[in-house]
């Protein structure tokens, strides 16, 4: 296969927090020795993409590498673009190889592929690097990627083979759907991280035999910085360095947290101190915090920190109430926050077809619309394999029940500190929208802890996530393409992230952008102005029929 490749082409750019432009006339690089030239051939856009938009250089994938790879390596790809550099949005995307550097080995030009976005070998202060973020992404004709970029330390290329008899955008969205995946599939640590660093402080009663049986029991970290009045531990087999000050302790430098009290404020300082990947362990013993705590509940989501606590005296209680993955269970009533929007309907949808027994699933959204679509596709779903499915408005009818999952869709703290108050016994409260990193939330975690509960929260998805959604895919067990409420192409793009941003369309939106001059276009309108497109669409759902057709239209 042979491509004709422009020196320019056509891309949408992210200049600046809300500066948002198609640029028709942006270079096409050549590629080094091993880079790999695409063709994209579509991209969903995504309510992450918005984040960006809003937070750009602010947002926790924006930032600078830190570590992973050599610098000079990365001065030599144009498409990296940390900070404040223009970057190019679009993560879930599938393209087609147009150009190879001669060192290139895996990928055959003209094949197709899915792009897995998440870097995570590549960390940043707060999250990881991203196909998307700071380096640019799909939503352009051509996009340029280095192979020592997208090869995990495994030796595993982040660009899935797909194949031919699937619609571009059955492709693109897997990417989304493997989100959703990832955050039931993910594996909790439910042990100390054995060589880790671990902060102490204690401010309340303090058995120490108790403390080295926890330690024998769950893990032994490489050092122990011990903040208190009183003296030191001697006795723990484990390096213990006392510390004087709490401000005076390095940030995000910490595995393990473990905090004997319950003084607010304390806790408020200590989760700056928790690293990445990090565990809080509140143990409150005889007191209370008696009023809600600012806890960074953003990080939940970006860097991926836990928070568990016993009313007791002994850390290991808390522990035992680590759930091993975020996966649903027989029994479980799950309340999903902001059903109706894109990602709200994949995880009703993932959730019925998971044919656990006994499952009621409430589906919460403040549009009747969005509701009405949601229930079309999944109150069948859910009759026929025995789920409860309540469609709700929580402006009208919010519920009383206790949820024992609740997976919230809207980046609001306040619904965070909702979900606690409405949790039963060992709930999990799913933080699956991007609250910001930086972003603290007003948590009662008294009742946290004494209900035990436990945020979860993940951002992006991992290689295995993609094989497992793209297999199911292929196989026809699952059609990405119900998610699908509107295309455009290029020229609608912005116009798109707009109508995610105010909720417009109830659905995911498809940029195709070889459809040179096609404007955002919902499936309903499309009779209007497509009619051999709308001709395709079965029973109104989006297809590989319907996607030939469009691409044939805007190809003469």
């Amino acid at each position: 296969m042979h491509f004709e490749i422009p020196k320019t082409a056509s891309a949408v750019q992210l200049t600046g927090p809300d500066e948002l432009t198609l640029n028709r006339h942006k270079p096409v690089p050549a590629p080094g020795p091993y880079q790999i030239l695409c063709k994209v051939e579509a991209v969903g856009l995504c309510f992450s993409d918005l984040k960006l938009l809003k937070q750009f250089a602010d947002h926790a994938r924006k930032a600078d590498i830190l570590s992973g790879i050599d610098r000079k390596i990365l001065d030599e790809m144009p498409n990296y673009v940390p900070d404040d550099k223009p970057t190019v949005p679009g993560h879930e995307t599938v393209v087609r190889i147009a150009a190879l550097g001669d060192k290139v080995k895996g990928v055959n030009l003209g094949s197709r592929y899915l792009v897995q976005t998440d870097y995570r070998w590549l960390p940043t202060p707060n999250s990881n690097a991203s196909f998307g973020y700071n380096f640019e992404g799909g939503l352009q004709q051509y996009v340029l990627m280095d192979q020592r970029v997208i090869t995990s330390p495994g030796g595993e290329l982040f660009l899935l083979p797909a194949a031919e008899s699937l619609s571009a955008s059955a492709i693109a969205l897997v990417e989304p759907w493997a989100c959703v995946e990832e955050a039931y599939a993910v594996n909790e640590r439910t042990t100390l991280k054995t060589g880790g660093q671990m902060l102490l402080v204690v401010d309340a009663e303090f058995d120490e035999k108790k403390f080295a049986q926890f330690l024998n029991q769950y893990g032994r970290p490489a050092k122990i910085t011990w903040l208190s009045q009183s003296t030191a531990p001697g006795e723990l087999d484990v390096e213990v360095v006392a510390a004087q000050n709490l401000a005076q302790l390095p940030d995000a430098a910490f595995d393990d947290v473990v905090y004997f009290g319950a003084d607010p404020e304390t806790v408020e300082s200590l989760f700056a101190k928790i690293a990445p990947g990090g565990l809080l362990n509140i143990v409150r013993g005889k007191g209370r915090f008696d009023r809600p705590v600012a806890s960074a509940v953003g990080r939940v989501h970006y860097g991926c920190i836990r928070i568990i606590g016993t009313v007791g005296s002994d850390p290991a209680d808390a522990m035992q109430y680590i759930p091993p993955t975020g996966q649903i269970y027989a029994g479980d009533c799950i309340n999903v926050i902001g059903a109706g929007g894109p990602m709200g309907v994949m995880h009703v949808i993932r959730n019925i077809c998971q044919n656990v027994e006994d499952l009621t699933i409430y589906a919460g959204d403040l549009d009747q619309q969005r509701l009405t679509l949601l229930s079309r596709i999944a109150q069948p779903m859910a009759e026929a394999r025995g789920v409860a499915y309540i469609p709700y408005d929580p402006a009208r009818n919010a519920m009383k029940a206790s949820f024992n999952y609740v997976v919230l869709l809207a980046p609001i703290p306040k619904l965070v500190a909702a979900a606690v108050a409405d949790a039963a016994p060992n709930a999990i409260i799913n933080i699956f929208a991007g609250i910001p990193a930086h972003i603290t939330g007003d948590i009662d975690l008294d009742t946290y802890i004494e209900k035990h509960c436990y945020f979860i929260g993940t951002s992006g998805s991992v290689l295995s996530d993609m094989k497992t959604v793209l297999a199911g895919v292929e196989a026809g067990s699952l059609n990405t393409d119900i998610s699908v409420a509107a295309v455009t192409g290029l020229d609608g793009a912005v116009d798109g992230i707009g109508a995610v941003e105010n909720h417009l369309i109830p659905g995911k939106i498809i940029v195709y952008p070889t459809c040179e001059g096609l404007p955002l276009t919902p499936l309903e309108k499309l009779a209007e102005t497509l009619p051999d497109v709308a001709a395709q669409l079965d029973d109104g759902l989006w297809n590989i029929k319907a996607e030939k057709a469009l691409l044939k239209h805007y190809s003469k």
